[in-house]
C-alpha cells in the first residue's frame, strides 16, 4: 500500500486516493449488514517487546510468530520441525496482507463515490 504509485496517486488526487498513513474516514461497518469481526491483539506488547519482535512485525499475527519462535529456540539445530508453526504465522501474514488491501481497496471505492455523490449534487 505504500507503494511509490500509490503516493504519486495521493498526491494527484488526494480526494480520491486514501492515504495509508490514516484511518479511514468511513464507518468500518459500512456495507456489512451484519457487520464485521473485530481484530484482536492477542499477543501483549510486553509478551512482543521480551521477544525483542521488531515494530514491523508486531500485528495480528504477532502471537503465532512467538510460537515459531519460541518453537525454533526450543528445538535449535534441528529447526525443520516448527515447519508447522511457520505455515501458520506466514498463512496468517498472507490473509493479514490480503485484508489490507481489501481495506485499501474498500477506502478508495468509498472516496470515490463520495466524489460522484457530492459532483452529482453540485450539478
Amino acid at each position: 500500500m505504500g507503494n511509490i504509485s500509490t503516493g504519486i496517486n495521493y498526491k494527484l488526487h488526494p480526494d480520491e486516493v486514501p492515504a495509508f498513513n490514516q484511518a479511514s474516514k468511513f464507518d468500518p461497518n459500512f456495507g456489512f449488514p451484519n457487520g464485521r469481526k473485530e481484530k484482536v491483539m492477542k499477543a501483549t506488547e510486553d509478551e512482543m517487546y521480551s521477544a525483542k519482535i521488531p515494530l514491523d512485525k508486531r500485528d495480528y499475527c504477532a502471537h503465532l510468530l512467538l510460537d515459531f519462535l519460541a518453537c525454533r529456540s526450543k528445538n535449535y539445530p534441528l529447526v525443520v520441525k516448527c515447519h508447522h508453526e511457520k505455515h501458520h504465522y506466514l498463512e496468517c501474514e498472507y490473509k493479514e496482507n490480503v485484508d489490507r488491501a481489501k481495506d485499501y481497496e474498500r477506502e478508495k471505492r468509498l472516496m470515490e463515490r463520495e466524489k460522484r455523490i457530492k459532483s452529482r449534487a453540485e450539478g
